[in-house]
């Protein structure tokens, strides 16, 4: 007998979703948002606290089991998928990923707290119980940044604009118009974070043009 998909991977919209498919990247919300009986997600609430991390999904033969005690386990097609939604580098089992990441949120030499990260992104995934979108140009998006469109999702990668779905990215139509501004889902402070040089690891399906390929 199959057993049903977990409702435990997130889109790039911040929405927790049930599918077979796993992504290549893992991560929580701060806590648990499960309850681990019925190994269910709570009916509204959606994170525990606001250190919403990214890592791998390997990491020193750890073993634990889905939806069980701790934390709410998450899982990505990839780091720019995580970004969109509000996720950043976890200091743990991604510390040199973590570091890169703090020092391009400032791009002065130094590097940001993760606690402050972590209170800046909290007020701009969210308004009220939606999405925040960021109001901009295709062409002033950096690369890695990922935009919602007719319900479609499109990150845009060093070749130009990708289609992103469940089993990874395919080339966009062509007819699909960028032109004026578009409702990007990335956060501002990860949208700087990426235009001062942090290279997001993507799925494989990008190609060879993406900056930094993610190992599965």
């Amino acid at each position: 007998m199959s057993l049903s998909p977990l409702q435990n991977r997130v889109f790039p919209d911040g929405a927790i979703v049930a599918t077979p498919q796993r992504g290549t990247m893992y991560g929580n919300r701060g806590g648990k948002i499960h309850d681990q009986e019925s190994r269910q997600l709570h009916p509204t609430k959606r994170w525990a606290t606001k250190q919403w991390i990214c890592c791998v999904l390997r990491f020193k033969d750890r073993r634990r089991p889905l939806m069980g005690p701790g934390y709410t386990e998450m899982f990505f097609l990839d780091e720019v998928t995580a970004l969109a939604a509000g996720h950043r580098p976890c200091f743990e089992c991604r510390r040199q990923d973590a570091m890169r990441f703090a020092h391009a949120w400032r791009n002065d030499g130094t590097r940001e707290t993760a606690p402050e990260m972590d209170r800046v992104l909290h007020t701009q995934r969210l308004d009220g119980k939606s999405k925040r979108l960021v109001a901009i140009e295709w062409n002033e998006l950096p690369v890695g940044a990922m935009i919602s469109q007719n319900e479609k999702f499109i990150a845009k990668s060093d070749s130009g604009p990708l289609l992103w779905s469940m089993d990874g990215y395919r080339p966009i139509e062509t007819n699909t118009d960028l032109a004026g501004k578009v409702d990007c889902l990335t956060p501002q402070a990860i949208l700087t974070t990426l235009s001062n040089g942090y290279q997001p690891q993507w799925h494989p399906s990008a190609g060879p043009s993406a900056r930094q390929n993610a190992q599965i």
